[in-house]
Parts: structure tokens; C-alpha cells; sequence
């Protein structure tokens, strides 16, 4: 049983993923390689925007979180799919604009954005600009006087969840370096200073309680929280808050013993509880956004690495070394974050051994994993970690200088080079 649907094993016993052989992408390509399967992806998107349509009456909307994964092929899939699109940088925003991206479906986000960021957003139409803090506000009214534009925005909000999650990953409680606390009077006082601007118009909240969340009852318990201050900015203020977000963060399958809910069921629940709330309170149910990220792009991707040493301390561990390692997936050493590995070309085996997968990089803590169930592994085998589809390729470095891998595209039978592998070349292209 693999944790991805779109996984199997072939008459060769080799791994398969959307039906193609994992070792004949290995040769094809060469290792390390990221691989994405595009009919995953646009499932999962679907999964998503159905859902928000029916539980929302087609006024939901799906923004999916660049930052998991993002590069021109990915935007392109989400473009098509009439999703919008979540960025953080000005990266994310130029990588959306080069793949001709429609700007209006963007909501930019970020704690300490740049006036150049800014400026880029104004210039490129963003459609949602999600601010902050009081002194981005500040800057942001300045530049969209100076440029001549009204941007509209959303403020993020802290609504004080506990998400019972990886302390790293938390962002909706008080002490966090995202937004606006609620039990300050901080987000009531931006507020009122945003609806007095004359060159931004406040249309929205925003809150993201934080990341691969199993349980549900938080983001019930958030929607609550941000629709009482929705009623309580229109009775104190007489402003309609017409939009609210209510972010990402939903859990998924990264080990076999992993159970989270189905997508269906968290927007069946949360909806549920805004449209009861809002009519406890009289106000008008407002549009509503999620952004996915993780849960779209992690399941429909994997990582294949070919196998060097093998090095097996009596009593201790075995240590089974690849030609990868942090620089292309650092959640271990960040978060020691846990996953499911699988010898491609033996896969149809079963794992009898417990494993430490260690990296190529000069750094003790280059690990993927410590006690792995694998099957036998030698040199030259090739190596699957799977549901590595978010926070690798967009977290990767060149840590030891080392190139960063391929990203492959497969649909259908086909596979297409999504982002080259780099180079030497590449390494010291910018040095002078």
C-alpha cells in the first residue's frame, strides 16, 4: 500500500507512477529528479474548487499556494483549471506573469514586503494584495497615491487557533511574526486606518492557522473567530467586509499510518459553520478563498535518487547513501519531517530492513529519514521518496554548490522536462 493513489508496481516489480516506470524515468533523466504527476495535480485542484462552488454557491474560490511548489508549468495547470494563485515574493509573482498567469486571480502575501514587491504587485494587477502590518499599510497607500492606482486588500489576521501541529509550522496564534492579533485591538485599529485611506479599499480578511493540520475543529474554531470580527467591524464601524480567507494548512498522507480527512469533509464543516454563524450574527456571508498548497501539489510527486554506499554499522544502523539529499529536500533536518521510501526497481518486495537514508552533502544531519522501512538496498538501485511533490524543489538549495535536480512533468503516458536540471555552469553564474 503506497501513500499516493497514483502509485503501483508494474509486471517488472518496478515502482510506477501515473502508470510510467520509475526506473525508466531514472535512466531517461538521470537522478536526482523530481517527478509531478500533472492528472494528480488537476485532480486535486478539482477536488478543491468543486467543493468550494457546492458548499459555497459558487462563491468560493481556490488560490493555490505557490510557495509548496511553483514554476511556469505549475501556474499554467492552475491557470487552466480557473484557479487563482497565492504568492509570497517577487519571485512567485514574476514566475506567474512570465507564464501569462491572469494577475486579477493573485493574492500577495508576505510579513516584510519590499517597496519594490509592492511597486511589482501595482504595476501587474494583482488582485489582492494581503497586508500585513500598519507600516506596509502606510507604504502601500503612498506608492498606490504615487502610482495612481487603488489596490484592493485583505488584512492578515492572528485569530489565536491552536492547530495542533509542528510548532514551526504554527502561524495563527498571538505569538507569531504573521499579522494582526485580534486580542490586542491591534486588527481592530488597522481597521479603522484602512477605511480611512483614500487610495486602498479594504475588501477582505485573511487567516492561516498553520500547515498539514489533521484535525478540523481548528479551522471551525478559526472561521468563528474571523466572522465575529467581521460582525464586529460592520457594528462598530458600519464596513462590510465582503471576502475572507481562510488559508491552507490541510494534512495529508505523508506516512501509511497518516488518516486525514477527506478535503470534502473540512469544506463541508468549515461552510457549515459560516453560514450558520453568519446568520447568527445578521451579517451577509461573504466570498470565500482557501489556499491549498501542500495538499495539491505533496501527493502528486516523488523523488527518485540512485542508491551509492551502503554502510552497515553492527548494533548501531545501516545507512543507505544517495546522490541527493537536504539540498533538495530539507524538511527532514528542519522538522524532521517523516516519509515513505520504496527501492523503485524492487518495490514489488517487501521492506525487511529499517534504514537511515543519508544525503551526499559534507553536514552530519544531511538525513531524508532515520529508521526507514525499505527493501534491500545496493548501489545502483534506484530510490523512490514519495509525496515530495511540496516544500522540496520550492525549498532546495545549492548547499556544497551542488546543481539542483530536473523537474519532470508526467501525464498520460508522456514526460516532459518541467525545470531543467541545473548545471556547473549554473553554480557560478553569477559570480564575478
Amino acid at each position: 500500500m503506497f501513500v499516493s493513489e497514483n502509485l503501483g508496481v508494474n509486471e517488472k516489480g518496478h515502482l510506477t507512477v501515473g502508470g510510467i516506470d520509475t526506473v525508466e524515468l531514472a535512466a531517461q533523466y538521470g537522478t536526482p529528479l523530481y517527478v509531478m504527476d500533472e492528472q494528480m495535480v488537476r485532480k486535486n485542484l478539482r477536488r478543491f474548487h468543486e467543493s468550494m462552488q457546492k458548499y459555497y454557491n459558487g462563491r468560493g474560490y481556490v488560490h493555490y499556494a505557490s510557495k509548496a511548489f511553483c514554476c511556469k508549468e505549475i501556474c499554467r495547470i492552475v491557470a487552466s483549471e480557473g484557479d487563482g494563485l497565492d504568492a509570497v515574493s517577487i519571485g512567485e509573482l514574476y514566475t506567474a506573469v512570465s507564464a501569462d498567469f491572469p494577475m486579477e486571480k493573485v493574492g500577495f502575501h508576505g510579513n516584510n514586503k519590499t517597496d519594490e514587491e509592492l511597486r511589482y504587485a501595482l504595476e501587474n494587477g494583482v488582485g489582492h494584495i494581503i497586508v500585513d502590518n500598519l507600516p506596509e499599510l502606510r507604504r502601500l497607500e503612498a506608492l498606490a497615491e504615487k502610482m495612481g492606482k487603488t489596490p484592493h486588500i485583505m488584512f492578515r489576521i492572528k485569530p489565536g487557533i491552536d492547530a495542533h501541529t509542528h510548532k514551526a509550522v504554527l502561524t495563527g496564534q498571538i505569538d507569531s511574526k504573521f499579522g494582526f492579533a485580534l486580542e490586542t485591538g491591534e486588527a481592530f485599529e488597522a481597521v479603522k486606518e484602512a477605511v480611512a485611506c483614500k487610495f486602498v479599499k479594504l475588501v477582505g480578511l485573511h487567516c492561516h492557522i498553520g500547515s498539514q493540520i489533521f484535525d478540523i475543529d481548528p479551522f471551525e474554531a478559526a472561521a468563528g473567530v474571523m466572522l465575529d470580527f467581521i460582525a464586529k467591524i460592520k457594528n462598530e464601524l458600519g464596513y462590510e467586509v465582503k471576502g475572507l480567507n481562510l488559508g491552507g494548512g490541510f494534512g495529508i498522507k505523508y506516512l501509511n499510518e497518516h488518516d486525514p480527512a477527506p478535503f470534502e469533509e473540512y469544506l463541508r464543516r468549515v461552510s457549515a459553520v459560516v453560514e450558520k454563524k453568519c446568520a447568527e450574527l445578521g451579517i451577509a456571508q461573504p466570498e470565500m478563498y482557501i489556499e491549498p498548497g501542500r495538499s495539491i501539489a505533496a501527493p502528486a510527486g516523488i523523488t527518485l535518487y540512485t542508491v551509492g554506499a551502503r554502510k552497515e554499522i553492527p548494533g548501531i544502523r545501516t545507512y543507505i547513501s544517495v546522490d541527493g539529499g537536504m539540498p533538495d529536500n530539507p524538511r527532514y533536518i528542519l522538522y524532521q519531517s517523516e516519509y515513505e521510501a520504496v527501492v523503485a526497481n524492487k518495490a514489488g518486495e517487501e521492506r525487511t530492513e529499517k534504514v537511515t537514508i543519508a544525503g551526499k552533502c559534507c553536514e552530519s544531519g544531511d538525513l531524508i529519514g532515520e529508521n526507514m522501512p525499505l527493501q534491500h538496498a545496493d548501489s545502483g538501485d534506484i530510490l523512490a521518496v514519495l509525496a515530495t511533490g511540496a516544500y522540496n524543489y520550492s525549498m532546495s538549495s545549492n548547499y556544497n554548490r551542488i546543481p539542483k535536480p530536473a523537474v519532470v512533468f508526467i501525464n498520460n503516458g508522456e514526460s516532459r522536462v518541467a525545470v531543467k536540471r541545473e548545471t556547473p555552469e549554473d553554480i557560478i553564474r553569477n559570480d564575478v
